[in-house]
């Protein structure tokens, strides 16, 4: 499959990194030389210098054969008409990042005329994120699955907690919700548990299950943090803006601290039931001064990430309960979860998973089971995946204790029709299922993959 990358920031270089470890045929363009050259220098690719809105610069790319293109520079405009213009080059497929709220909202008849086959909205994709984690607030992250009727998350088992030193299975009994532990983090080392795995101060759990069977768990093991009802923002760019407006709907009291005074004025048009504080995130009297320790949640959106760890370290000293922090570097996120702060999310990381789910699901069309929803988890060391099973195949009808799964390997939930399943062995996979994986493989593409 040859999928050709418009743009080499840190969408395109993390996709270029992803795909090509997963043996595609991709070729990068950039119009920077310097950044293909460091590219081409760590990553298996192809690279072509020059303005990728430009014909003759897709040709050389070879982009009238390509599978898939890309377009993710930092410009809407430019990753529109590339993807037009490769459409009219013979691309089968395109997909481009529209970050411009003026555009998104009309993107449905953008992407009719613009013959796109995918549009992402970072910012949109992180403001959903966050928005889960603040209704939902003892999480430290959520995936969702099956259109939001499956959840996977997140959450640390702190050294008072009722689950430390019982095993899963206990835990299943005594709790009696439906929900399934699909993955264990300690320190450096991930697994993905049976029964007999006994519970530890430091875990971080993977937990899926509905959404209701979740609040349940919370509820029943004594962790449940309270609603959230006021929260600040620090940073007003597109993130703050479409959070700022979900909250709101939500009927949460939304403040935004911004240090530009002509985003302040048009935020305050935008917003009209959010406060709009112009000043600096990373003063601290100001954040005391605008009633930080009151704060339910904290969510530092900024567009460094050194301004975002300093503020949520402030907002951890302050004792805010729920705190979620952007982070764009990788490297980075660890450090701030060695500080204490759960919750972070990343713009890129989320565009990339987006895109990498719509690329699994067409290179493998053809078989017996789409992709519809992929997620990496825990530094990509393990992948949720969803699969749509199309027709009937070797291992539906079959109950789940006859298949012989591969190590660390799980079927962790099956969402037929109406019903949520959390599988026992008696339970089978028929068509017409979405089956969600919890996988240690790299490049898995159907269910069959881990089957013996």
């Amino acid at each position: 499959m040859k999928i050709v990358i418009i743009g080499d920031g840190k969408v395109g270089y993390k996709l270029a990194k992803q795909l090509s470890v997963e043996n595609y045929d991709v070729v990068l363009i950039d119009s920077n030389e310097k950044k293909l050259r460091f590219a081409i220098d760590r990553l298996d690719i192809s690279c072509v210098a020059g303005n990728g809105a430009d014909a003759e610069v897709q040709k050389q790319a070879d982009v009238p054969h390509a599978d898939l293109v890309i377009a993710c520079t930092s410009a809407d405009e430019c990753n529109m008409l590339s993807c037009l213009i490769a459409r009219r080059l013979g691309a089968r497929h395109t997909i481009a990042r529209v970050r411009n709220p003026v555009y998104y909202r009309q993107i449905g008849l953008l992407k009719e005329d613009l013959h796109l086959s995918m549009a992402v909205n970072p910012e949109l994709t992180v403001a959903n994120e966050i928005s889960r984690l603040l209704l939902f607030p003892d999480a430290s992250k959520i995936e969702t699955f099956v259109k939001g009727r499956v959840e996977l998350i997140e959450f640390p088992v702190c050294a008072q907690s009722r689950l430390v030193g019982r095993s899963l299975a206990e835990m299943y009994d005594r709790f009696q919700v439906q929900v399934l532990v699909c993955a264990v983090e300690h320190g450096d080392e991930v697994i993905i548990p049976d029964g007999y795995y006994v519970l530890r101060p430091g875990d971080r759990l993977h937990i899926t299950a509905s959404h209701a069977e979740i609040e349940r768990f919370f509820k029943m093991h004594g962790n449940h943090k309270e609603k959230i009802r006021k929260v600040i923002i620090c940073g007003g760019g597109r993130v703050a803006y479409y959070l700022s407006k979900q909250l709101c709907a939500l009927g949460m009291q939304v403040k935004i601290i911004e240090r530009n005074e002509a985003r302040c004025e048009e935020l305050c048009e935008l917003l009209p039931r959010a406060v709009i504080i112009q000043g600096d995130a990373t003063d601290h009297d100001l954040l005391i001064e605008e009633g930080a320790d009151a704060a339910d949640a904290f969510v530092a959106l900024t567009g460094m990430d050194e301004e975002n760890i300093i503020v949520s370290l402030f907002a951890k000293k302050q004792g805010i309960g729920k705190i979620i922090t952007k982070i764009n570097e990788d490297r980075r996120a660890h450090i701030v979860e060695d500080f204490g702060i759960d919750s972070v999310v990343s713009a890129k990381a989320a565009t990339a998973d987006s895109i990498l789910s719509y690329v699994r699901a067409r290179k493998n069309s053809q078989g017996s089971a789409n992709v519809e929803t992929m997620y990496q988890l825990v530094d990509d060391k393990v992948e949720a995946l969803e699969f749509i099973v199309k027709s009937a195949t070797r291992y539906t009808g079959i109950p789940l204790k006859d298949l012989r799964l591969r190590s660390n390997n799980l079927i962790a939930c099956i969402a037929r029709k109406n019903q949520i399943i959390i599988p026992n062995g008696d339970d089978c996979i028929e068509p017409g299922d979405s089956v969600i994986v919890v996988t240690m493989e790299p490049h898995v593409e159907d269910i069959a993959d881990i089957l013996m």
